[in-house]
């Protein structure tokens, strides 16, 4: 084990250790599990969902789910890998929940709308346009495990029981959306 490795399972351990303190009423161990989390969870969503919207109140709701579930929490997996894996159900419930609204717009061109909303031109826009841009055209399971281990930073094994596959085969999903990113990047498609 090299030592990104041994820094990134100390601090799962501490996070592990926070939610369980947590799951006994300790105030001070909540906002440490939170803050700990807060910015995965956010980065996670929103690389799910692809609303810059929701992200904000999907986290929300990842930590209400979990806060409210932590009294079952045991601590068999990182309490980061149960906490995404919390997230991904918020994300799919919010799907099926939008996939029963009716959408509407009163602006009779709403994608010009949305994109002159966007914002321009700060340091580093373009580059993060242009790798949205990148993982959409991979499919669903490669981006998802591309940005859980490549992103996110979890192991292989984390991404493994977030995702509810062996480890091989987020292995095997991460090589080809690296093969595949690589392939788009080299030919311009986008």
């Amino acid at each position: 084990m090299d030592h990104e490795t041994d820094m990134s399972t100390s601090v799962d351990a501490s996070i592990t250790a926070w939610a369980l303190a947590a799951r006994s009423g300790d105030a001070a161990a909540v906002e440490r599990f939170v803050r700990a989390l807060h910015r995965d969870v956010q980065r996670y969503v929103a690389h799910l969902c692809g609303d810059p919207q929701a992200v904000d109140d999907l986290a929300q709701d990842t930590f209400l789910r979990a806060l409210g579930s932590l009294h079952r929490f045991e601590g068999r997996s990182s309490a980061r890998s149960w906490l995404l894996s919390i997230a991904r159900r918020a994300v799919v419930d919010s799907f099926r929940y939008a996939s029963t609204r009716p959408r509407l717009s009163d602006v009779a061109d709403w994608q010009l709308a949305v994109e002159s909303a966007q914002p321009c031109g700060l340091p580093g826009f373009d580059d993060g346009v242009a790798l949205l841009d990148l993982l959409a055209a991979l499919p669903e399971e490669r981006r998802e495990a591309f940005v859980l281990t490549q992103v996110a930073g979890l192991p292989y094994a984390d991404a493994a029981e977030i995702s509810d596959c062996p480890v091989g085969t987020v292995r095997s999903r991460v090589a080809r959306a690296r093969a595949t990113l690589v392939d788009l990047l080299y030919d311009g498609a986008l």
